[in-house]
């Protein structure tokens, strides 16, 4: 059994990722089956631990799957065990996570991925708590609470008919929602640093020096699709891969594909800003001061949309001085309202 002082700290103080813990929290000492649903590394394993171990179940048994790493057949019997003589190499009985999740929490990773069939038994086991072993005749009993993971949009695989509406229905008593890094940006720096005082540890550096401005402005305007894993990657390769370990580290490597290699055979012509034809010179502004304030306002809007109307933040995001945001801030007032 998992415990609990072996999970990863769980880091962030933005509102967005509040909320979504107290969501947890409430939902927590709940027997019921509960859906975590977000975009790819945004931790979604972590919250179903925390689900768990908040709960009355947090000394029984945590059992994780992942749906998507196992075909049909070997999901079959690792979710519901087989009797020996099953099929073809079962020797002997093997018991599947629903019994041995029994009083304690089953999660269900990469859940979209169950095919028609699973999604079947699944159901059943979840509605009436019995199930069989594969080649068995008896009837089993669990009270495993099944905690669904996913980054599939499933009431849309559910319109399509490619996820049981009735699964569906009995997983989704409630979903918890785990916000993407671009809606918790007042998490950034506080994760990175975490993370780099992690992986300087691991390299059995005294201490971690953080990052200088430039860094962190670089880690606040990037957009993170990958979200918190992505944000770990680029930190603790910056930090494993820096020149001066006790220096603030300046550079922050986003892309572990980058090579000078990647314009080899372009020519010159090809790398040149190409000259402007006379489709072009027939789209230029008749005011040149009005669609430079109107691309100024618009970048500006972006800026404080990102940051959530932090101003402090806005201003590294583009690299300005908080007294110039303040300025701009001054001068566009009554436009840049949140929407």
């Amino acid at each position: 059994m998992a415990e609990y002082r072996d999970q990863p700290p769980i880091v962030g103080q933005s509102a967005p990722f509040l909320a979504m813990l107290e969501h947890v929290s409430q939902a927590a000492p709940l027997s019921r089956p509960v859906l975590v649903s977000g975009e790819r590394g945004t931790g979604k394993e972590l919250i179903a631990s925390r689900l768990h171990y908040l709960s009355d179940r947090w000394d029984r048994p945590l059992v994780k799957v992942n749906c998507a790493a196992l075909t049909e057949p070997l999901l079959d019997t690792e979710l519901f065990g087989h009797e020996a003589g099953a099929f073809t190499g079962a020797t002997r009985t093997h018991v599947g996570h629903f019994e041995s999740a029994a009083d304690g929490t089953l999660v269900l990773d990469e859940l979209g991925t169950v095919s028609p069939r699973m999604q079947e038994k699944i159901l059943r086991v979840i509605e009436y708590g019995e199930f069989r072993r594969v080649g068995g005749a008896r009837t089993l009993v669990t009270n495993a609470r099944v905690i669904g993971v996913t980054n599939e949009d499933l009431p849309e695989l559910a319109r399509r008919g490619e996820f049981r509406a009735d699964l569906l229905d009995r997983l989704a008593f409630d979903v918890i929602h785990v916000p993407p890094l671009r809606a918790r940006i007042d998490d950034v720096l506080p994760l990175a640093f975490h993370f780099g005082v992690a992986v300087a540890s691991e390299l059995k550096r005294p201490f971690f020096p953080g990052f200088d401005a430039a860094a962190e402005a670089a880690l606040l305007r990037h957009p993170w699709p990958g979200n918190v894993r992505e944000l770990r990657n680029a930190v603790e390769r910056s930090v494993y891969r820096a020149t001066e370990p006790d220096a603030p580290l300046a550079e922050i490597l986003f892309d572990p594909f980058a090579t000078t290699y990647r314009d080899e055979g372009r020519t010159t012509r090809d790398l040149a800003i190409p000259p402007p034809d006379s489709t072009d010179a027939e789209t230029f502004p008749d005011d040149f001061k009005a669609a430079v304030a109107e691309f100024e306002l618009q970048l500006l809007r972006r800026a404080l949309e990102r940051a959530q109307f932090n101003q402090r933040m806005t201003a590294e995001l583009l690299g300005l001085t908080y007294h110039q945001l303040r300025g701009l801030v001054r001068k566009y007032a009554g436009e840049l309202t949140p929407r």
